[in-house]
């Protein structure tokens, strides 16, 4: 369902909407509301083997900005084992500066459909993601759980997870400090997310990424995930009426 984003207008500065499910049916809708609502940007995603939505979109105007790929771990299976080398823990009061830390390192100029527009400040990108961090640490309406990682008692990685179902957590956003990695640090946090998701009662742990992040998805391959399901990532840019002449919408008033 089509929403505007209140997060994307404060960092933007422009009315911005997000569909995160459109399809030919309801694109027309997403289309009426952007135009209701004076919307500059819309946000939106179409499952990948939906290609007559992605069609849809590319004529209405809408560019790809990326292709997001999840993956599903079975938590009834034997998990890896931790690796020794990196302390993972709960987060703590007084971490979240760490964790801001750590994200304004290793997503400087990050791959997503932010970094992917050329329209969008740079900067304001890079502050999408330290944002999400910290509001990560506060809001468990963001993240149910943040897990850090320490080595020699520095904060070298974090990882949020979010409780989607009793069955079913997700993995939401993790880094590691680009001066730890290499070192074991991602493959702890991501077992130890595994085995928090167990604890918790939970089935099966989802978690995504961009389709050109293969590293992170070998990660995950040696970890026991599978692929499960992947969507393209739109931006469509509304700021000209003459856009709307070509997509069987009026233009806005």
């Amino acid at each position: 369902m089509v929403t505007l984003s209140a997060l994307d207008k404060e960092r933007f500065g422009i009315v911005t909407a997000k569909d995160p499910l459109f399809t030919v049916g309801t694109l027309q809708d997403t289309l009426l509301f952007c135009r209701d609502n004076v919307v500059q940007m819309l946000i939106a995603r179409c499952a990948c083997e939906d290609l007559p939505a992605a069609q849809a979109m590319e004529k209405a105007g809408g560019r790809l900005m990326d292709t997001l790929v999840y993956y599903l771990r079975d938590l009834d299976r034997p998990l890896p084992e931790r690796v020794p080398s990196v302390v993972v823990r709960p987060l703590r009061a007084g971490d979240a500066p760490g964790v801001s830390r750590v994200a304004a390192e290793c997503f400087r100029g990050y791959i997503g459909h932010y970094h992917a527009d050329p329209r969008l400040d740079r900067a304001r990108c890079d502050e999408v993601y330290i944002s999400w961090a910290e509001r990560s640490c506060l809001d468990r309406a963001v993240a149910s759980t943040v897990l850090v990682a320490e080595i020699g008692e520095q904060i070298a990685g974090f990882l949020t997870i979010l409780e989607r179902s009793p069955d079913e957590q997700e993995v939401i956003l993790n880094g590691v400090d680009p001066a730890f990695q290499r070192r074991g640090v991602y493959r702890a946090l991501a077992v130890a997310a595994m085995s928090h998701a167990r604890s918790s009662g939970a089935k099966r742990l989802i978690t995504s990424t961009q389709l050109i992040n293969i590293a992170v998805q070998k990660t995950w391959s040696r970890l026991g995930f599978e692929l499960l399901r992947a969507y393209y990532t739109f931006h469509l840019w509304l700021d000209t009426a003459n856009h709307f002449q070509g997509s069987g919408v009026g233009a806005a008033k």
